[in-house]
């Protein structure tokens, strides 16, 4: 049965680590949460450390400097972990060749141009047109607040014919930019799967970006770690291969699904909708405070 508690505070003596998400979490896309910083300054006050865990499709360097841009403080946090630091590192090794077609909006620019270090000297990746492709990639739609998966039906149409692997760089599904629903790059992807074609995933709830988060942190297999979002196939499932704790945050992607208080979500409506999503996460929390 799920514990629901009021304050991330009633936990801190439990875990040493904190793999926190970020969208619906820390913040809404456009500004922070308050009461969800000021929980992550607690914890690392503590001497707890933070991991700010996100799918967001664009290398750490530039989530950070969005969280800059937000007003999110830098004492928050003690690493960022993206699924495009996992998946730009796939890409560079070749895992869907070398010449690739790109599905991206413009802000993610930086996925293809930002090299890693460890990549300097590797062969380039070469962005080509779709008849050119030994692959594609794809960070998110290339118009995110109006595209659809649907609307990449017949490029995919051709891609699955030509064998064409799509690697993901953001394995969520949607996200909430404030008031407003948009499709993400795991959106696009699953689209392709259903359609016959093979997607490649690297953010949550795939192993490859706990692994980067572990060694880059220098954990060891005794750490405690604590998985906190709002996504119940990303970070609790997540969570759930990984054998690491879960918070599942009530009131982000979900929030209508828990009564009318959504800093208070009833306790049988989230039973009943775990039982229903064959999820177990072992703590909730309404929002991150």
């Amino acid at each position: 049965m799920v514990k629901i508690i009021e304050s991330l505070d009633e936990l801190a003596s439990e875990f040493d680590v904190l793999f926190c998400d970020l969208w619906g979490c820390l913040h809404n896309g456009k500004e922070p949460y308050p009461a969800a910083v000021a929980a992550l300054q607690r914890f690392r006050a503590q001497g707890g450390r933070v991991v700010l865990m996100t799918n967001a499709p664009r290398p750490a360097q530039f989530v950070e400097a969005q969280l800059g841009r937000m007003g999110v403080p830098r004492d928050a946090w003690d690493l960022i972990v993206s699924s495009g630091d996992a998946a730009q590192a796939a890409m560079f090794e070749g895992a869907v060749g070398r010449k690739v077609y790109a599905i991206s909006p413009d802000k993610d620019e930086g996925f293809f141009t930002a090299i890693p270090e460890q990549f300097l000297n590797a062969p380039a990746i070469e962005k080509v047109a779709l008849e050119e492709a030994e692959g594609i990639v794809v960070t998110g739609p290339f118009d995110e607040l109006e595209d659809h998966p649907e609307d990449y039906r017949e490029q995919f149409e051709f891609a699955r014919e030509r064998g064409l692997k799509l690697l993901c760089a953001n394995p969520d599904v949607i996200v909430d930019l404030g008031e407003r629903r948009i499709y993400c790059a795991g959106a696009l992807a699953e689209f392709y799967d259903a359609m016959g074609g093979q997607s490649l995933y690297f953010g949550k709830p795939h192993p490859p970006i706990y692994d980067l988060a572990r060694r880059k942190l220098g954990l060891g297999a005794d750490a405690r770690i604590l998985a906190i979002g709002d996504g119940i196939n990303t970070d609790v499932l997540g969570a759930m291969a990984e054998g690491i704790g879960a918070l599942f945050v009530t009131g982000g992607l979900a929030f209508d699904q828990f009564g009318a208080d959504v800093e208070h979500p009833d306790h049988a409506m989230l039973e009943s909708w775990l039982s229903t999503e064959g999820r177990s996460p072992a703590y909730a929390i309404g929002r991150l405070r």
